[in-house]
């Protein structure tokens, strides 16, 4: 066969011009693309790492203002505790002060009705003896007909009166 007989002659050139285009496909992948390749990918790691470092940051930057925000919630809310126990002890004291004037008024009052009532009652009395006295008189002078003076029947109706 015409073409195995050709094999040995053209056997070390095939050889040689494969040895050139793996060496070719060597230097022109090896030399000029993989340092390309790793430029990019050194340059993705440095851009990551900056993106990590940025978010590191942020993220710090995050938690003092987290924490600064708490005090300050914190600082407001004990503010404001002070204040509204600083109203209620003035609204308090307000409130026992219109109380106290209300009882002052109360009293003064109660003791002016208690004064009247004791007047009136006084007054009442001393009717009721005189009427009393002047119904006496006329019931002995009708069922004895003796005529009784006045002191006399005002010392009786007096006497009356007291023990009930």
């Amino acid at each position: 066969m015409p073409q195995l007989s050709q094999i040995g002659e053209i056997y070390a050139s095939q050889l040689f011009w494969l040895a050139i285009v793996f060496a070719l496909i060597y230097f022109g992948i090896g030399r000029a693309m993989v340092p390309k390749i790793e430029r990019t990918i050194d340059d993705r790691d440095a851009r990551i790492a900056g993106d990590l470092d940025a978010a590191e940051t942020a993220t710090a930057a995050a938690s003092t203002l987290d924490h600064d925000y708490h005090a300050g919630l914190d600082t407001a809310r004990s503010t404001a505790l002070r204040d509204v126990t600083e109203a209620k002890a003035k609204a308090t004291a307000a409130s026992e002060k219109r109380v106290k004037a209300g009882d002052a008024k109360l009293a003064t009052a109660l003791a002016e009705a208690t004064a009247r009532i004791s007047a009136s009652r006084d007054s009442a009395m001393i009717e009721i003896e005189a009427a009393t006295v002047e119904a006496v008189q006329d019931i002995v002078t009708k069922l004895s007909g003796v005529k009784v003076d006045r002191a006399t029947a005002a010392a009786k109706v007096k006497a009356e009166l007291v023990h009930g």
